[in-house]
């Protein structure tokens, strides 16, 4: 009992020191009936100002909208940690200032959460960092001014000095040269207080390798420097002031060895880690229920008692039940199309505990040291040596750290990136920012594993934002990808409207130990990123056999994988569009059928576009991917197979095994999302073996496993045939 007052009497106190901060006049405690009272008032999108308390004592105020920060605002902590900026549906996004209680505070540019972009950082102890950053991390160029007068004036990845700099201690000594991992590593020069000037070779902090050392009365060493005597190689030059030959071992002791540079600053808490305490919108629970409010730590309020909260589980729950009962979505004609009201979140979340939490980890690591490796702006007309299946990188990460990698929490593995250069260069050819792609795949929220809706047995990790799709795949995969990865490259250049999968990166983990585990990644677009809920998936390979899920209608959810057989729509495509997409077809299966590719398909995805619909969509259950507020904007049908807005016509099969059936009339406006997916096998040993042994008990024209050139022919025919004009 007495910890529980304690706790109350901090939590009044806390809120009565944000008043003060905030210089506002004194605020009620805003309780759960004011807030749906605000939301009320306010329509969809609107902003307005707001001023929220929470029970923790977390205090909000300025714009408001959808139940969310939006636009200018100031959040305190109750820990003391201060953020006043932009805002953008809940997130720091812009510019903005956050301070922490123990006096250091960062000014400067916000993305998702982050310090990302120009900003500048002064310690608690004052010392100034000012300059370029990436996810919280120092990261391009950068001048750091230390409190005992040291500056370093250059280039820095991953929070480190790395690249070319300038440091200058305050007794007026100065280097510049090269860096590596925040220490003094490669070519660079060092000008001595007195004169004396060091210029060749450093190895972690100290010189090693070739160099000269020369007094300032011109006499100098030249040679092969080293911290262990028994390594150096000198050869001693006098000059006309100076003819006495020192000690050199005396010389790196007095000069080489003590040249320290000052330690990185180690911030408590990030501001990303300091998430925004959720006000649970009112509009996707009963009206009855009063909405259940998560502070920064994801704590429940904290009125709300065990009781209380177990009985409100058994509402969610029977709630839950009821709201299962499927929605119809009645065309004009009046066919009806039963959709889902829950649209659950695809995936387990990978947290510690989880079986793959330590490849997780690993892959992370692996990427953010592959894309924030520092190099020029690569070319578009690449070498053909940089599509050498041969370019391969390989690189150690011990836990504790080495040269060119951080210290981390999992266990040693090495990381293999295949042909950089590439994939480097596709990213930009795809237009994917750097620092975007390394907040989506490493931030600090986890992947979601799911597992594989096919045979290969492959594994599929979807990033926190779903941007990302990354698959695991077999050795073989590899082999194809890295053959006909020129071509591919060469296609995307020629073709801004192809609809083959996009590839961002191709690695491999390898664990160490007994076990020697390799488990090599492809890193791909989600085509499904969008705010738009999909309510129909469909894969299709233009093949009967074994091509239906043959599952009722009040069965199918939106994250079910329907088939050829499965399909009741035509696609209508306006005018201007199906023209485009007949070339692209051809095109991309011409590609595919050089390349020996076969057994892919096109996924399509739809969002019907009806009223009753997008009221459906915003019922969503508590763990689904979306939240009741969360859209992104669509590029409106600018690329093929991105956002389209088309129609789709119900079509009934005579025959149940036909793959075309009789279109109907019956028409409903959608939007669309395609693409051709899994295009990484060979037509191989055994595919030709399944082949044959399918062909003696089955019509070899309806299986799967065909030749490259008749899989192409027969997957066109079909596309070409579902895949009509909108007239």
């Amino acid at each position: 009992m007495k910890a529980w007052e304690a706790t109350i009497r901090k939590t009044q106190q806390a809120k009565k020191q944000a008043s003060n901060i905030f210089g506002s006049a004194h605020v009620a405690h805003v309780d759960d009936e004011d807030t749906e009272q605000d939301e009320i008032l306010a329509a969809a999108g609107e902003v307005y100002h707001a001023e929220r308390y929470l029970s923790n004592g977390d205090f909000y105020t300025g714009h408001w909208s959808d139940n969310f920060p939006h636009g200018f605002g100031k959040y305190w902590w109750t820990d003391g940690c201060i953020y006043v900026g932009d805002w953008f549906k809940g997130k720091t996004i812009g510019r903005g200032t956050f301070s922490w209680p123990t006096g250091a505070a960062y000014e400067g540019e916000f993305k998702s959460g982050y310090m990302d972009g120009e900003g500048t950082y002064t310690g608690p102890n004052g010392d100034t960092y000012r300059g370029h950053w990436v996810m919280n991390l120092k990261h391009g160029h950068g001048v750091k001014e230390y409190t005992n007068g040291d500056v370093y004036d250059g280039e820095w990845c991953r929070g480190l000095q790395e690249g070319n700099g300038e440091y200058k201690w305050k007794d007026g000594s100065c280097y510049n040269g090269e860096w590596s991992n925040g220490t003094m590593c490669g070519k660079g020069k060092l000008v001595f207080f007195d004169g004396s000037v060091y210029e060749g070779e450093w190895d972690e902090g100290l010189p090693k390798g070739n160099g000269s050392f020369r007094f300032a009365n011109g006499c100098e060493y030249n040679g092969i420097w080293s911290k262990d005597p028994e390594e150096q190689n000198l050869a001693f030059s006098p000059s006309d002031d100076c003819d006495v030959e020192h000690d050199p071992q005396q010389v790196y002791d007095f000069y080489l060895k003590d040249n320290v540079v000052s330690a990185q600053d180690k911030v408590p808490i990030l501001p990303s880690q300091k998430k925004l305490a959720i006000w649970r919108s009112s509009k996707v629970t009963e009206p009855s229920v009063r909405p259940r409010r998560m502070s920064v730590d994801g704590r429940l309020d904290g009125n709300i008692d065990d009781d209380f909260n177990k009985m409100k589980m058994l509402d969610d729950n029977e709630r839950s039940m009821k709201c299962r009962d499927d929605a119809s979505l009645v065309s004009s004609e009046g066919s009806p199309i039963r959709i889902s009201k829950i649209v659950k979140q695809q995936g387990e979340t990978i947290s510690k505990g989880h079986k793959n939490y330590e490849l997780m980890l690993n892959l992370q690591l692996g990427i953010r040291h592959s894309v924030g490796r520092p190099g020029p702006m690569p070319s578009l007309d690449l070498k053909a040596s940089a599509f050498n299946p041969k370019e391969k990188v390989w690189t150690r990460f011990p836990p504790e750290g080495s040269k060119h990698t951080p210290p981390h929490q999992s266990c040693e593995f090495r990381w293999k990136d295949y042909c950089p250069l590439v994939f480097r260069t596709l990213r930009m050819l795809f237009k994917v920012d750097a620092a975007d792609y390394m907040l989506s795949i490493c931030g600090n929220d986890a992947l979601r594993e799911l597992s594989s809706p096919g045979k290969s047995g492959s594994f599929f990790y979807l990033t926190h934002d779903d941007r990302y799709m990354i698959k695991t795949i077999k050795k073989t995969e590899v082999k194809a990808i890295l053959r006909m990865l020129s071509a591919y490259y060469n296609h995307f250049r020629s073709f801004e409207h192809t609809l083959l999968t996009k590839f961002y990166g191709l690695h491999c983990v390898k664990l160490t130990g007994a076990a020697q585990k390799k488990v090599r990644f492809i890193i791909m677009g989600n085509l499904f990123c969008t705010g738009h809920i999909i309510h129909r998936r469909f894969d299709l390979k233009g093949s009967s056999l074994g091509r239906l899920t043959d599952k009722p209608e009040s069965e199918i959810q939106s994250t079910t994988i329907l088939k050829d057989l499965d399909l009741k729509f035509m696609f209508r495509l306006d005018k201007t569009w199906i023209q485009e997409f007949r070339r692209q077809i051809d095109r991309d299966c011409d590609f595919l059928e050089q390349e020996r590719i076969m057994d892919y398909s096109l996924l399509v995805g739809l969002h019907f576009k009806d009223t009753n619909v997008s009221e459906l969509g915003t019922s969503i259950d508590n763990r689904g991917a979306y939240d009741s507020t969360y859209h992104v904007s669509d590029p409106g049908g600018s690329k093929l197979g991105i956002s389209m807005h088309a129609r789709v016509e119900r079509m009934e099969r005579k025959i149940e095994t036909e793959l075309i059936g009789e279109p109907t009339g019956v028409c409903y406006d959608v939007v669309m999302f395609f693409g051709i997916i899994d295009i990484l096998q060979d037509y191989d040993i055994t595919k030709k073996l399944e082949h044959a042994y399918k062909s003696f008990q089955y019509d070899p024209t309806l299986i799967s496993a065909v030749d490259p050139r008749q899989y192409s022919r027969r997957f066109r025919d079909f596309i070409l045939k579902v895949f009509i004009e909108d007239v």
